[in-house]
């Protein structure tokens, strides 16, 4: 088995950075990262950059504009939680005054998955984990994650 490179660590400047990373993470459930990784540019393009506020205002009608472009992965149900995340995250930095304080708020890396996968949509274990490992945030060595993850959540 070929030993790939872990994904480049970012530090986020604000909640575009977040829900960008996020986003990336969405699309890639299910998929190959290379499909995903060729439709980045114009995915973020359409994504108007990944703007928080822009995205949180995407209505139904922008959402089916969406799903029939070309430019994006046209599953509606990720582009609606694209969507969905973004208004999330937005609330999520208004209660805890920072989204990183939200982050941090969670007594263990297992308890932030969870509440993770309930606050977000098409966020799973492997995405909230590679996600939380791009934006710097503590996580487990892959093997002790893979080795603790639910057996149920395993393909």
């Amino acid at each position: 088995m070929p030993v790939t490179e872990a994904p480049k660590k970012i530090v986020p400047k604000n909640l575009d950075d977040y829900l960008e990373i996020m986003s990336k993470s969405v699309f890639q459930s299910g998929m190959s990262w290379k499909v995903v990784e060729s439709k980045w540019p114009t995915t973020r393009e359409a994504f108007h950059d990944f703007q928080i506020g822009a995205v949180a205002a995407m209505d139904e009608m922008a959402v089916d504009a969406l799903a029939d472009d070309t430019r994006v992965i046209r599953n509606r149900r990720k582009l609606q939680a694209i969507t969905d995340n973004a208004r999330r995250m937005i609330e999520l930095d208004e209660e805890y005054g920072t989204f990183q304080k939200y982050l941090r708020s969670h007594d263990s890396f297992w308890d932030l998955v969870r509440d993770l996968r309930k606050q977000f949509k098409f966020l799973g274990d492997m995405g909230a984990y590679v996600w939380l490992y791009i934006i710097g945030e503590d996580v487990p060595p892959h093997e002790q994650f893979e080795a603790e993850r639910p057996q149920k959540k395993r393909k």
